[in-house]
């Protein structure tokens, strides 16, 4: 069709919910590895992976034969059935997970898997009450939405109750104006302030991304989650750790979480497990996963042709080492992006891990740049490299390639970034 008449029955035919990033966007019509490819045939380097989905890259051949052989052998017969790819998905999960996580109920998104979560959580402890962070992002769902800390997510103009927030750990932007480490976590402190304060006492969970991806890749301090999982522990409220976005070596590790050398109670997954077909996940571990007995099911959770996505997947991820790429050249890439802040003004922060990477733009000090967030963007993608922005402000470049982009990637990104910095400063 091309992107005019794209546009045009995106108009007549899509609710306006569903924006883009361009004033001049492209279609795009195939992908292979890191590359995107629109409808006029011209090569874009993806720095964003779909926004954390394609680790494995774009139609990885052995993923894609995989799926196309459970296609034609069995597509779907209900997880009320039995069927041998859904409890070796488990198991893989139970495998690498951290901890002692080990039980899984599959469904089709992070939204869906984030949901799933606070239900086990209310049915395991009994409590009603949750707690979430500032800045977090939980998923389109009416619950997601009324846990999501960003005002422009939340789209119910009455979110549901029985939610407080807590400060996230927010560095660059404390919310308690204060600075690391001199802070003594005063944010980590705040959970308790908050449980004894806005709520009854009788808190079910807090959920939490160990990067808070949408947030603006807002990365906490190394003893963040040790603190906020011992005031959980106090209070007998269980922690939800969401790597929806930072799952499955995104980070260098496996999962972002043990960055911070915490076990929660309940993980939730999605995104990069499939790399590209729907699928999410909550695991929990078996004292909490077993209180789950009344009936539950999905009708597509769980399906075979996801199933194989994800085992091939993980195959993927582990045989190419992706995990060992992503921490190797995130090193690299942060590095140089601290390097690009030293000479241009309109970089205010560099953060995250692996190849989960921001940097934030403002201007007048620490004023977000979000105009100019939007002009990076539109000159990059003019140039045959697509990035993602995110934060409060929509004013944080976000760097989330597939792993399996090399180290010449990164310096042809970093080129073509230090030029249109360059260019949206006026020198």
């Amino acid at each position: 069709m091309g992107p005019g008449e794209i546009l045009d029955k995106k108009r007549e035919f899509i609710i306006p919910c569903l924006n883009h990033f361009y004033q001049e966007p492209v279609q795009f019509v195939r992908g292979r590895g890191q590359y995107l490819y629109d409808s006029n045939g011209r090569q874009y380097l993806d720095f964003f992976a779909g926004v954390s989905v394609i680790n494995a890259g774009h139609c990885h051949p052995e993923i894609t034969a995989r799926i196309c052989d459970q296609v034609q052998t069995l597509q779907h017969v209900c997880n009320i059935y039995l069927t041998q790819p859904i409890v070796e998905l488990a198991e893989r999960l139970a495998g690498i997970t951290p901890g002692r996580l080990q039980k899984s109920f599959f469904c089709n998104s992070g939204s869906e898997a984030n949901d799933g979560a606070v239900l086990l959580a209310r049915a395991a402890t009994g409590r009603s009450e949750l707690l979430a962070l500032q800045d977090g992002l939980c998923g389109r769902t009416y619950l997601g939405m009324s846990l999501t800390g960003l005002g422009m997510w939340r789209t119910d103009p009455n979110p549901a109750g029985g939610i407080s927030f807590v400060p996230n750990a927010y560095c660059y932007r404390c919310p308690l104006n204060l600075n690391y480490p001199g802070c003594d976590l005063a944010c980590a402190e705040a959970v308790a302030q908050v449980i004894e304060t806005a709520t009854s006492g009788g808190v079910a969970a807090l959920i939490a991304e160990p990067i808070q991806g949408n947030g603006g890749i807002i990365t906490p301090p190394p003893e963040y989650f040790r603190r906020v999982k011992e005031i959980l522990n106090k209070y007998g409220a269980l922690l939800i750790i969401d790597e929806v976005q930072s799952g499955f070596g995104r980070t260098g590790k496996w999962f972002a979480i043990e960055h911070w050398g915490v076990e929660p109670e309940i993980m939730t997954v999605a995104k990069a497990l499939g790399n590209g077909v729907p699928i999410g996940a909550f695991i929990a571990v078996p004292e909490v996963a077993d209180r789950y007995t009344r009936p539950g099911s999905s009708t597509l959770g769980g399906n075979p042709v996801s199933m194989t996505a994800g085992l091939a997947t993980l195959d993927v991820i582990e045989k190419e080492r992706l995990a060992e790429n992503a921490a190797e050249l995130g090193a690299s890439l942060k590095g140089q992006l601290l390097e690009l802040k030293d000479r241009h003004p309109l970089i205010g922060d560099v953060r995250g891990l692996g190849l989960m990477l921001g940097a934030e733009l403002v201007k007048n000090g620490q004023e977000p740049a979000a105009t100019e967030t939007d002009r990076v963007l539109e000159l990059m993608k003019n140039r045959g490299i697509i990035i993602g922005k995110n934060g409060r402000s929509r004013n944080v470049l976000a760097f989330q390639p597939p792993l399996v982009i090399d180290g010449g990637d990164v310096l042809e990104m970093l080129r073509q970034l230090d030029d249109v910095l360059t260019e949206v400063e006026g020198k």
